[in-house]
């Protein structure tokens, strides 16, 4: 080997090797996004193992707000992994139809056993209120019980602090601003849609609704819109409902895919997702293909367990469980 050429060897050697004994530079880590986003459950009435009950876990600062408690909620929840149940600071409901409903006296009995020790928020249409009192009074026995006779669990625990909100409510928990609005779910009155705004950052949840002004007017400037969503087809094929004027009176509360992309499209969210699918077994070639006729922008077709982080950057990811 030439002189010249092993000095230049040696050099670069020892610059490696320079290098590689150097202490890497402490990188700085990603800033937790503002808001997480969890759907719980991205179904409907119809009972399905791989869509459970409209449910929606929003974490904004140190607050877990659930937005409806449908089938299965408890069992979602309970998954994420220890404290969730007994976490819940806020319910929201967006209306009193039972597949939104349905599962929150398991949340609300099960969070209890779980070592809830504070009572309940429930906050919800008209209608809210007289519905958990007479849940107190139906499990008045169960209550009894595990509060005064067996476990003795914390009295407090089992308090519900439930109010019926006004359309254009606001308030706000530790920074974080919740909004009610009216939306049109046809003869279903009243029906809301929530803004939810922390840090900077923001999420709007349709509820059930047919395409409404108030909607688009209080989602304009989100980061992410979850909007609800029916495909007609699917609906008059796989409906458990027989009669088709019922099946026609069902579609006609709902928003389909053409129209929810001209929602989109006004509103100009950062990320338009898809939830509370109807029917269950509706895919994403039914929802995709006729959104995009009105709608370029970016778009997620919900499933369980699917966990939306708003920040700098939006991520999808699909929620680890820790409790199977």
């Amino acid at each position: 080997m030439k002189p010249r050429r092993a000095t230049a060897l040696v050099a670069l050697v020892a610059a490696f090797h320079l290098r590689a004994g150097e202490p890497k530079k402490a990188t700085t880590p990603a800033p937790p996004p503002a808001i997480r986003v969890t759907l719980l459950g991205t179904g409907n009435p119809r009972p399905s193992m791989t869509r459970f009950g409209p449910s929606i876990l929003v974490e904004a600062g140190t607050k877990r707000i659930l937005v409806d408690a449908g089938r299965g909620a408890t069992q979602r929840l309970f998954s994420l992994g220890d404290g969730m149940l007994s976490g819940i600071d806020l319910v929201l409901l967006t209306h009193l139809h039972s597949d939104h409903v349905v599962g929150l006296p398991d949340l609300w009995l099960t969070g209890w056993i779980f070592g809830r020790e504070k009572p309940l928020l429930v906050r919800g249409p008209e209608g809210t209120a007289a519905m958990m009192s007479h849940l107190k009074a139906a499990y008045a026995f169960d209550i009894g019980i595990r509060r005064d006779v067996d476990e003795r669990f914390p009295a407090a625990g089992i308090e519900v602090d439930a109010v019926d909100l006004q359309s254009g409510a606001s308030f706000e928990l530790d920074g974080v601003k919740v909004t009610a609005f009216a939306v049109d779910h046809g003869v279903v009155k009243p029906a809301y849609g929530y803004r939810i705004d922390y840090a900077g950052r923001s999420v709007v949840f349709s509820g059930d609704t047919r395409p409404s002004r108030a909607l688009v007017e209080n989602a304009r400037g989100v980061d992410v819109l979850v909007h609800e969503v029916i495909v007609p087809s699917v609906e008059m094929m796989r409906s458990a409902v027989a009669d088709a004027t019922k099946i026609r009176s069902i579609i006609d509360h709902h928003t389909t895919p053409e129209d929810a992309g001209k929602i989109f499209a006004e509103v100009k969210p950062r990320l338009a997702v898809y939830s509370h699918i109807v029917p269950s077994p509706a895919a994403e070639k039914d929802l995709v293909g006729p959104t995009r006729k009105t709608y370029s922008g970016p778009l997620a077709v919900g499933y369980d367990l699917m966990s939306i982080s708003i920040g700098e950057k939006i991520t999808v990811e699909k929620r680890a469980v820790s409790v199977e």
